[in-house]
């Protein structure tokens, strides 16, 4: 696993909880994972779900996707992927405003896997370099995702050659996000 990876997403995790507890007083909340079993959950309500981070503990790789699709990926994503559990939490790279995905439960995983192999199955047929999402914008077409060749993180428009490189690696991205509360 790639530690630096790891623990930028740990750090990055610590800054985002600390800011909700600061902020709130309690752990962070959502409404959409709301009555979606995970480890995470430390409490619910009627409409909300409390979380707190825990540590992966399924198989800690992205193998499944590498063969379905043939390839190796790169370490930092699997590291990214099967580092712990946690809510999805909205950050801000720069001026960028982007929800940072993770997996909620092994449930959760298995699907991350699924929606990886599709995009990299759609990428394949357009002929176009393979890249894995690791977080959404508001746009619908846009994401941001590592490019597979060389590790650096990325905004694609889905579909499209449209790429624009924000950082050099996945552990300087998660290190230079800000938590958006």
């Amino acid at each position: 696993m790639d530690s630096q990876t790891a623990q930028a997403l740990g750090a990055f995790t610590d800054r985002y909880c600390d800011a909700w507890r600061q902020q709130h007083e309690s752990w962070p909340q959502s409404e959409e994972l709301h009555g979606v079993a995970s480890p995470c959950i430390v409490s619910s309500s009627s409409h909300v779900v409390l979380w707190q981070p825990q540590p992966f503990t399924g198989e800690q790789n992205l193998d499944a996707v590498e063969r379905a699709m043939d390839l190796i990926i790169q370490p930092a994503v699997h590291a990214f992927y099967t580092t712990q559990y946690a809510g999805d939490m909205p950050a801000r790279f720069g001026t960028q405003a982007l929800m940072l995905l993770q997996t909620w439960s092994e449930d959760d995983f298995r699907r991350v896997q699924e929606n990886l192999i599709g995009h990299l199955v759609t990428q394949k047929r357009l002929k176009l370099a393979p890249t894995l999402f690791i977080a959404t914008l508001d746009s619908e077409l846009d994401v941001i995702s590592v490019c597979n060749l060389s590790g650096e993180v990325i905004q694609e428009t889905l579909g499209t050659r449209k790429r624009s490189v924000l950082a050099p690696s996945l552990a300087e991205f998660l290190t230079r996000l800000e938590p958006i509360l």
